[in-house]
């Protein structure tokens, strides 16, 4: 029973060599759909990768500022720190004291050591702040208003306006990519099986044969599945080189970001290898789909 499943399934790969060389237009008309596809699918994959890793940088990187009064005492912020620790939607915090912006500023430039290096604490005019990281980004705007209530609590900026446009902006961007991706794949397995029907009905007197004989429905169809399967492999080849070295050149151009280091891409590696095994995947499992499809609705076997 072993072998002969062997002997079927070799035979069946030699019939679906065959059939893509013997009707190689009807073949390449396949490989042509697929290719095309795959290569927007890529495209629309990595942006739609990219636009996560945006939102995932942004709630990330994200920081609410809260700037205390000049006038609050050690206990105050004692109280404050406390109240804060308490809340709703605090991933983290630390609290920064004016001499440590101070000095912190005085060691990123020279310009700012010169200016404030004669600054005692009466003269500083900067302010204590509260660094804190939100949970949900979403939430961030309450989270703002709810520290701005806060007493002796100067001022509180995040970004307000720019970080919620940003993350709706990716938000809508990474679904409707999602979704496009989705239609695509729906398509082309309807293409490739209207194309392999063509075939089908060009070999309907050589498939009665068989079927007179005696061969099995699985005979039947295994070369029309394994020939879809090599039309996915053959229909992948172009948009995996693509991925690799557009991606990989389109990295090194940007350095990296675009626009803003607050927006950077992913590393290329491993991600281009990940996503050309899923377009290999997506092709033979799309092409064995669509043969697979087309044998049982025209043939009705």
């Amino acid at each position: 029973m072993i072998m002969k499943l062997f002997r079927m399934f070799g035979r069946s790969i030699r019939d679906a060599y065959r059939s893509v060389i013997r009707n190689f237009s009807l073949s390449l008309a396949s490989i042509s759909c697929i290719t095309v596809t795959l290569v927007i699918v890529s495209l629309f994959t990595m942006a739609s990768y990219n636009v996560d890793n945006f939102t995932k940088l942004i709630k990330r990187d994200v920081t609410v500022v809260v700037f205390l009064d000049n006038d609050i005492t050690p206990e105050e912020i004692n109280a404050m720190e406390t109240k804060i620790s308490q809340m709703d939607n605090i991933a983290k915090y630390e609290f920064k004291s004016k001499l440590e912006i101070k000095e912190q500023m005085q060691s990123s430039s020279d310009v700012f050591d010169r200016i404030m290096s004669n600054w005692d604490n009466k003269e500083n005019p900067l302010q204590d702040t509260f660094l804190i990281k939100v949970i949900q980004i979403e939430k961030i705007k309450e989270t703002a208003a709810a520290l701005s209530a806060l007493d002796k609590v100067s001022v509180v900026k995040y970004g307000e306006g720019m970080v919620e446009k940003l993350v709706f902006i990716f938000s809508v961007i990474e679904k409707g990519t999602a979704g496009l991706v989705i239609g695509l794949l729906i398509v082309t397995a309807f293409l490739i099986a209207n194309t392999i029907k063509i075939t089908i009905f060009s070999r309907q007197t050589e498939i009665s044969i068989m079927r007179l004989v005696g061969a099995s429905n699985l005979a039947i169809r295994l070369p029309y599945i394994i020939e879809g399967l090599f039309l996915g492999i053959l229909g992948s080849v172009i948009p995996i080189i693509i991925t690799i070295y557009g991606y990989t050149i389109f990295y090194g151009y940007f350095e990296g970001q675009l626009f803003s280091p607050l927006i950077r891409l992913v590393s290329p590696y491993p991600f281009i290898y990940i996503i050309s095994l899923c377009l290999l995947g997506i092709g033979m499992v799309v092409g064995m789909w669509g043969s697979a499809r087309a044998v049982r609705r025209h043939l009705k076997i």
